[in-house]
């Protein structure tokens, strides 16, 4: 079943337009342009209102760095924003990185709330769950602010660090750090006949190990896909898998899915996009996930 998805009722999230290759956003009252290479179409709104509108603008050098150009000087470069749902309450920090991103991908907001709902609905009673790629760490507050003993793995220290700030800015604790490459933490998982009942993946295209491992996603996501089905719990789980890659389609990753997991029941696959306020869907990655509840 290939669905389309995206983030309702996120009243510190607006995706105001987007379109030449760029994207108006309002991150709590800080309305931010940065370069979005899939917004292949028009702007709905006029120049004159994107310039109106905005407080800080990303102005690339290349295409992987640039710097922010602030209307206001005085404009911090760090503010905080809430998530909720009818079971999760998050706070999250954002900052202007060189690499025109602020600490968190809105379109995942679905995600957060499909960790939060899977948890609830699990009947083990401390439910194991395992990110993967997990980056600032949102999902990983999603699962432990639902109750679930969640271990976060990421390679690059600086952006754990900045997990566990949100950690504590949601007031939530004992989320277990690991810094490390995602696919040898996972190797090392299977070794020790670890079982969770969640894992969440969200890799990048391509990117690099804390020791200068190198992962690129055709290569190295079939490899990951076999061993992270052999850690799930078969009695009771659930999995999520995003893909960013502009080469991957929905059903590749359900060919993936199916390839790979213990039970392939009831998997569900899709695009997930933002909903800009001004009209137009904005693409923003290929999901696959599946939930296995225990009926006995």
């Amino acid at each position: 079943m290939i669905q389309l998805l995206t983030p309702e009722n996120w009243y510190d999230y607006e995706l105001i337009d987007c379109g030449n290759f760029e994207k108006l956003e309002r991150f709590g009252t800080v309305i931010l342009i940065r370069p979005e290479p899939q917004a292949v179409w028009s702007k709905q709104l006029s120049e004159a209102e994107w310039q109106k509108l905005h407080h800080i603008r990303f102005k690339g050098r290349s295409a992987t760095s640039g710097e922010w150009i602030k209307k206001n000087p005085q404009q911090s470069d760090r503010w905080t924003i809430s998530y909720k749902n009818t079971d999760i309450d998050l706070r999250l920090r954002l900052g202007l990185t060189s690499f025109k991103h602020l600490g968190v991908f809105p379109e995942q907001a679905v995600n957060w709330d499909y960790i939060s709902s899977s948890i609830k609905k699990l009947k083990t009673l401390k439910p194991k769950v395992l990110n993967l790629f997990a980056y600032t760490g949102a999902a990983s507050l999603a699962s432990r602010a639902s109750g679930a003993d969640t271990t976060h793995v990421d390679s690059i220290k600086q952006v754990v660090n900045w997990a566990n700030e949100n950690q504590e800015l949601s007031g939530l604790k004992d989320i277990r750090w690991v810094i490390e490459d995602a696919l040898k933490f996972v190797k090392r998982e299977v070794k020790r006949g670890k079982k969770y009942n969640g894992i969440i993946l969200d890799p990048p295209a391509y990117g690099h190990g804390a020791n200068g491992e190198k992962w690129k996603l055709e290569d190295n996501i079939l490899e990951m896909m076999k061993d992270v089905g052999k850690l799930l719990d078969v009695k009771e789980h659930f999995l999520i898998l995003n893909t960013y890659s502009l080469g991957f389609s929905s059903i590749i990753v359900e060919n993936l899915l199916r390839e790979t997991l213990p039970v392939t029941q009831g998997i569900e696959t899709g695009e997930l996009y933002l909903q800009a306020t001004a009209g137009s869907k904005l693409p923003l990655g290929v999901f696959g996930k599946v939930r296995v509840i225990d009926q006995d």
